[in-house]
């Protein structure tokens, strides 16, 4: 089953000192169970990666560069030559392939680019990004906000003069996000939440009209999910009565038998991968200290602390 997206124009003018430029990349993309077991279906129309060009003035900023294709060297060449502009300074986001594949386009069109990353690519010629550094152009000043999760090097950008964050992949505009670890996730979430009361602009997807509302709803959602799997842990299942005393459970369980148990609406063949962001949601409970891990079994269970 298949989500519908409403499709993207190539290119389009989302704020006086934001363009969108897509990266040339749509189409039917996975949906990882790694951070939403509960989706329905396997794949979902994707309009591709976001790139954006910021700023009023000659010199822009540009927040990533897609995968290489060409349709997107064409589209920002065209949308630098309409604007009468230049790219000084190329911010990425994390380090994923259909966010930093086009940098070598980049350099082709504007040789004099400065590339910056968080972890650079230093062989690259790439310079760092430090939170709170700050890149300024006319008509806008971006703040870096370190924000691990999606992957380990993950920064979102402050647009100040209006409020609004370039969120990445941490928050889309449709569906929930691919994370490596939760703890990490949530905490870099709950800054991005406190940050800002404007607009999202998403590494995936259409603008977020407000960022604190979707990430609220994201910071939400993940709390369901935690309380579910503590929920079997204790109770061997969902729907629990009321003043409903605790029946004699199933002591310890596999992140694959938790799956059967939460997500039984879930097509079988999507339980293996829905195990994996179960496993997310086990290594957070345990680094709180609310189960166990058995590393023999690979089972887990409540530890005596949940327990009582």
């Amino acid at each position: 089953m298949a989500t519908h997206l409403v499709p993207l124009p190539e290119v389009e003018r989302l704020s006086a000192s934001v363009i969108r430029i897509l990266a040339g990349n749509p189409g039917k993309v996975v949906v990882s169970l790694m951070a939403d077991a509960s989706v329905r279906g396997l794949k979902q129309l994707s309009t591709g990666t976001n790139t954006y060009l910021i700023g009023r003035g000659h010199q822009r900023i540009l927040i990533d560069t897609g995968q290489g294709e060409a349709a997107w060297a064409t589209n920002l060449t065209s949308v630098l030559s309409s604007e009468k502009a230049t790219v000084h300074q190329a911010l990425l986001t994390h380090w994923h392939g259909d966010h930093v594949g086009g940098v070598k386009d980049l350099l082709r069109i504007c040789p004099d680019a400065s590339v910056y990353k968080h972890q650079p690519n230093e062989d690259e010629g790439q310079a760092g990004i430090e939170d709170g550094q700050v890149f300024s152009v006319e008509g806008a000043t971006l703040k870096a906000l370190f924000s691990p999760g999606h992957t380990e090097d993950h920064m979102a950008f402050v647009l100040e003069e209006e409020d609004a964050i370039f969120t990445g992949d941490n928050v889309l505009g449709h569906g929930t996000a691919v994370f490596e670890d939760l703890k990490t996730y949530l905490s870099s979430l709950h800054r991005m939440r406190d940050r800002v009361q404007g607009r999202g602009y998403p590494g995936h997807g259409a603008v977020i009209d407000s960022a604190n509302a979707r990430i609220a709803e994201y910071v939400k959602h993940r709390k369901q999910r935690e309380d579910e799997v503590l929920r079997v842990l204790r109770w061997g299942k969902l729907d629990v009565s009321p003043g409903e005393h605790s029946p004699e459970p199933k002591r310890s369980w596999t992140p694959l038998q938790l799956v059967k148990v939460i997500y039984k609406d879930v097509p079988e063949n999507l339980h293996l991968p829905a195990s994996h962001g179960v496993t997310l949601v086990l290594n957070k409970l345990e680094d709180e200290g609310r189960v166990v891990h058995d590393v023999n079994t690979g089972e887990w269970r409540l530890s005596e602390k949940s327990a009582l």
